[in-house]
This record gives C-alpha cells, structure tokens and sequence, in this order.
C-alpha cells in the first residue's frame, strides 16, 4: 500500500495574489482542499515540509492527511504548481476525499525476474515505455508500486497491460486497449550480426 503522509495546515484568511505572495514570504505555501459536497477551505502549509513530502517520489499516489483547526482531513494532492525558474512550490490542490472514495492515480512500475528473461540474458535491452500506469483505485487501497514480472520474454517481444497482475480494488483508467508497457529490444551487436547475415544471404 502506498505511504500515509500527514501535512500539518492553517486556515488562510485572505485570499488573491497579495496575500498569497506575503504567505510565501513567511516560507509558507497557499493551498485549497475541495470536493466531497463542501464548501473548499483555503489552507497554507509549511514550505520547507512540502518540498520534503514531493521530494518522496510519491507524494501523488499517497494519501495526505491534512491537519487543520484540529481536525484531521483526508485528501488526494491532485496539482502543484511551481515557479518557473527556481521550481518552488507556489500552490497546493488537494482533493477531500469521502468515505469509499476511488481515486486516479499513477503508479510506477518496477521491473523482476529479469535474470529468468532469455532475451535479457542474451544481451537484449528492456525497453520501457511506461514507467507508470494510470488506475483506478479504493482510496485506502493505493498501490505504492506494480511489479512486472518479466519471466520468458525473449528478444522482440512485447510485455502488454493484459500481462500484469493488479492489487485486489485497482484498474486500469485505460480501458480500450491492451497497451504496451515494455519491449524486450536487440543489442545493438545482435543486429548488426543479423545484418552481416542478411547481406551474405543475398
């Protein structure tokens, strides 16, 4: 299961870009939590903790429970938007979430077994083409990795969605196709040899 972060919060009194500017002075970042059929409340939350939690490599696909006015809300971050130049944080979206709740995430992808692959162990090359996969998912069931087996898989072949093996409570958000999630390419000295071959047969 994916990481519960907790974020500790103050209520923002004022809004527009003044008063957000004079929060980020104080090393503060303006945020908003919305949804779950209330009104949103705007928050502002540590800099310097926030930076920490999205340096995790995890921060979207967790759970973040917000501590504010002595309550303890549970959201989804859904948006951070970063300055241009220097790439700090400047805004906070978090999503309520409600009891029940599925939410969109992107987890990433980790490769095994590559030793018991015959095309790896020729000196074939995993190509990956997605090193997350977008799913639907039990907001208390929110995978922290999906694990690919890459067992017999030999050079040209292709590892689809339809190969991997979802927690219990997830799919995939992509529902009209059995998409490509790696290929198991040649080494570069395969091809040439297969090349030579090719040319001496004609």
């Amino acid at each position: 299961m994916s990481d519960t972060l907790n974020l500790p919060a103050e209520t923002r009194e004022r809004a527009g870009k003044g008063a957000s500017r004079a929060l980020r002075l104080e090393g503060r970042v303006p945020a908003v939590i919305y949804g779950g059929n209330e009104a949103p409340l705007s928050i502002h939350v540590e800099a310097k903790e926030l930076v920490r939690q999205l340096g995790t490599g995890h921060f979207f696909n967790s759970i973040i429970e917000i501590e504010v006015g002595g309550k303890t809300v549970r959201t989804q971050p859904k948006d951070v938007a970063f300055h241009p130049v220097n790439e700090r944080p400047l805004h906070v979206d978090f999503l309520r979430l409600v009891k029940g709740a599925t939410v969109h995430v992107n987890v990433p992808v980790v490769f095994q077994n590559e030793e018991a692959s015959p095309g790896l162990k020729r000196g074939g090359v995993l190509n990956i083409v997605r090193h997350d996969l977008e799913l639907v998912c039990d907001a208390d069931k929110i995978p922290h990795e999906i694990v690919v087996d890459v067992t017999g898989f030999d050079v040209g072949e292709s590892i689809h969605f339809s190969h991997v093996k979802l927690p219990a409570g997830a799919e995939s958000a992509i529902t009209d196709r059995d998409f490509t999630i790696a290929t198991i390419a040649a080494p570069s000295a395969l091809k040439s040899e297969e090349g030579q071959e090719e040319a001496a047969a004609e």
